[in-house]
């Protein structure tokens, strides 16, 4: 069955041309001018299986809407992807803290769009297998990647769907140095526009979320980061 695109634009054109877009490449569509009703068709069945996100709604903001969508249990692994005129470093910055999955700027190409669309598609559908033979323990840190649940010592840590995906990728990879542009394209995706800072952000925060399971992430300089190969290796 084909995916179905949750467009979330308040510029009745656009929302055409999109759904055209959309519709001719086999994708099913639903379409929200407001944020109100965007979060009441993300809970329709089927759930959505991408949100297309404009920030500038008329009755809320896009990235309270993002939050939203990623604190509900239903829609928290839904991909989104934030288009909007806002283009600022802060404002990609936020979005991906948000845990957006992509950010394009208006104006944009709408073949490019479907490409990053389609990009994204991909990369959630097929899951790598590295991720599916990572453990589901390390230390005193649990995964659970089918319920996109983390423990640290018995309590729950609750992370982005971004912060999730960086951690079990670091995980899958253990005891290997991914540098920071090898994260944005693995975690990010190849399309997105941000800058290694941003990676520096995110380690820095998950660190913090981890507590005592924080140590296992190791920061090699100039190169990037890595997790640690076994729980009680000697920290770089």
């Amino acid at each position: 069955m084909s995916a179905v695109i949750l467009i979330v634009e308040d510029e009745r054109d656009l929302v055409t041309t999109l759904e055209y877009t959309f519709q001719r490449e086999g994708y099913r569509t639903r379409a929200a001018l407001t944020g109100r009703a965007a979060l009441e068709l993300a809970q329709q069945d089927p759930v959505p299986d991408l949100v297309l996100l404009d920030l500038m709604l008329p009755d809320c903001s896009g990235f309270e809407l993002c939050r939203q969508l990623r604190q509900d249990e239903r829609t928290r692994r839904v991909p989104i992807i934030i288009a909007s005129a806002k283009g600022e470093e802060i404002d990609r910055v936020v979005g991906f803290e948000l845990g957006a999955d992509d950010y394009v700027v208006k104006p944009y190409s709408v073949r490019e769009l479907l490409l990053r669309v389609r990009a994204v598609l991909r990369r959630q559908a097929l899951t790598p297998s590295e991720e599916q033979s990572a453990p589901l323990t390390f230390g005193e840190l649990r995964l659970d990647n089918d319920a996109h649940r983390c423990w640290v010592a018995d309590e729950e840590i609750v992370l982005t769907a971004l912060e999730f995906r960086l951690l079990t990728l670091l995980l899958a990879r253990r005891g290997r140095v991914q540098t920071r542009e090898v994260l944005l394209s693995d975690v990010w995706g190849i399309q997105a526009e941000v800058t290694t800072r941003t990676v520096d952000t995110h380690v820095k925060r998950l660190r913090q979320k981890l507590g005592s399971a924080g140590r296992f992430i190791e920061t090699l300089r100039g190169v990037g980061y890595r997790l640690r190969a076994t729980p009680d290796a000697t920290e770089a």
